[in-house]
């Protein structure tokens, strides 16, 4: 409930399996914009605010050595699961302008699910060696702090609109899995760096 005792629904529902995306991308659309535009029109006619949690990847990914994303950049989505949460960020917006808010976060992981954090850790156990990319960066994020983000832009008086809800600071995944390693009492130089070229991806 919200400063007026308005309700808030908060929608983290998504397709997330990014790679399927780019041969399923109707499926993916259904999910990740035609489900968050009826949302939002709901909420609009009952008066409800939406907190529609969203992606980095609507972002063209172009500045691994520039400085984070503002809300305020242009979009510029290289997949299909990219452009299918941008169809959704735009439909909850204009649909829901009074009442509808887009929150962009990366890199999430928590106690719960599958997550990078908790694979990391189960190959730590099964490889002498992992092999991580260091040519992407961002902001890992703990699913409990985006929690409290979302709670308090709840509580606030924050106007609608787009905002962006990760942890600081920034690293590349390889970065990440060192600090994972070092977090499990593991050498990190068993994290070997290397390039997203030796990972061809849909």
């Amino acid at each position: 409930i919200s400063p007026r005792h308005q309700l808030v629904v908060v929608n983290a529902a998504a397709y997330t399996a990014v790679d399927q995306a780019e041969s399923d991308e109707d499926r993916a659309y259904a999910v990740n914009a035609s489900a968050p535009a009826l949302l939002a029109d709901a909420c609009r006619k009952v008066g409800a605010r939406l907190l529609h949690v969203r992606t980095d990847y609507v972002f063209p990914g172009d500045r691994v050595d520039g400085p984070p994303y503002d809300v305020d950049d242009a979009t510029g989505p290289r997949s299909a699961y990219g452009r299918t949460k941008l169809a959704g960020e735009q439909a909850v917006r204009e649909l829901h302008p009074d009442g509808g808010y887009v929150v962009r976060t990366a890199w999430l992981y928590g106690a719960t699910g599958a997550n990078f954090v908790k694979t990391m850790a189960r190959l730590e156990q099964s490889h002498e060696t992992v092999s991580v990319v260091d040519d992407q960066r961002g902001s890992p994020t703990w699913s409990r702090d985006l929690a409290a983000g979302l709670l308090a832009l709840a509580r606030s008086e924050a106007p609608a609109g787009t905002y962006h809800c990760t942890n600081g600071g920034e690293t590349t995944w390889h970065g990440f899995t060192q600090a994972i390693f070092t977090e499990l009492g593991a050498d990190p130089s068993r994290v070997l760096p290397t390039t997203s070229d030796a990972y061809p991806r849909p």
